[in-house]
């Protein structure tokens, strides 16, 4: 029991450790997680289509 009281006490001093983003750059790297996700999307259904076109003229 005393280990796993120990543990907490090591996190919650690890957690007052942590440097947490601002709410701008947390929004600046939200938008870019999503425009990254986005293009990625746009880019492999692309891809998907333009290889089930080259198999569609395999006779």
């Amino acid at each position: 029991m005393k280990r796993i009281g120990s543990f907490f006490k090591d996190v919650i001093r690890e957690m007052k450790k942590v440097s947490w983003p601002t709410k701008k750059e947390l929004t600046r790297y939200t938008i870019t997680v999503v425009t990254t996700v986005i293009v990625m999307t746009a880019f492999f259904a692309v891809v998907d289509l333009g290889i089930s076109s080259l198999i569609r003229l395999i006779p």
